[in-house]
């Protein structure tokens, strides 16, 4: 079974013309929020995963923040342009095909509109609207990663953040 686990980067500054959206840092809120998803999604978690982020300063902050939780090395994050917005089901067909077939769980880590338009695509129930630093978790009953794009998977978990934190 592979399992694709997709979060939404936590809570960024606002988007001014005095920096470029690529290096907006995420907020105090954005960080603790994050940072406590990141315990919840340990606890769900029974196999090593590759992290895998957009490199949109944001989201990297983001997966720094999870693999540090979840007991990763922050370097072993992979970073690929292709989940930096738009990123569309190519894009992970993509990043996915580059996988090893011993690893069945991958987490991504990015922006919306994609992190709710794919796992909405992927599943065989479909995905409500993920919020920022939400998570959703899609299994799917193969052996090879290129046959994820062939079948629906079944969500697994949605995990959003209390909006009174």
């Amino acid at each position: 079974m592979k399992k694709m686990i997709f979060v939404r980067h936590g809570k960024a500054e606002e988007h001014t013309g005095s920096h470029d959206d690529y290096e907006r840092s995420l907020i105090t809120k954005g960080k603790s929020v994050s940072a406590k998803m990141a315990r919840l999604l340990k606890k769900k978690l029974d196999d090593h995963a590759v992290l895998i982020t957009s490199p949109a300063f944001r989201a990297y902050e983001t997966a720094v923040i999870f693999a540090r939780i979840l007991g990763y090395e922050p370097d072993k994050i992979l970073l690929r342009d292709k989940l930096y917005i738009p990123a569309s089901l190519k894009s992970f067909s993509d990043i996915t095909a580059e996988l090893d077939e011993k690893t069945d769980t991958v987490i991504f880590f990015g922006h919306n509109p994609s992190f709710t338009e794919i796992p909405d695509l992927l599943s065989v129930t479909g995905c409500d609207i993920v919020p920022k630093s939400g998570i959703v978790c899609l299994s799917f009953k193969t052996d090879t990663w290129k046959d994820i794009f062939r079948e629906k998977g079944t969500v697994e978990f949605f995990l959003k953040p209390d909006i009174s934190i």
